[in-house]
């Protein structure tokens, strides 16, 4: 599974790849996860407003920061 940070490293960006970290963590499975920096990789995603996460390349959220237990509902645990 990969799963991407779609940001350009603000405070919220950051948050959110803390709070995947956690979820993969605590849900003991194996994910990539990735930090998409770069503007026009994010544009390419359709993504307008960050932070953003996708999984496997489609896009799940955008424009909030998710906790870890609703990373893990995305993902499809919990």
């Amino acid at each position: 599974m990969k799963i991407e940070i779609l940001g350009t490293g603000c405070p919220k960006c950051k948050t959110l790849t803390a709070n995947a970290e956690t979820a993969v963590r605590e849900l003991g499975i194996e994910a990539e996860i990735i930090k998409v920096t770069k503007l026009t990789d994010i544009m390419n995603y359709g993504v307008m407003m960050t932070p953003a996460l996708a999984v496997d390349g489609q896009v799940k959220s955008a424009g909030k920061v998710l906790s870890a237990e609703q990373i893990k509902k995305l993902l499809g645990f919990g």
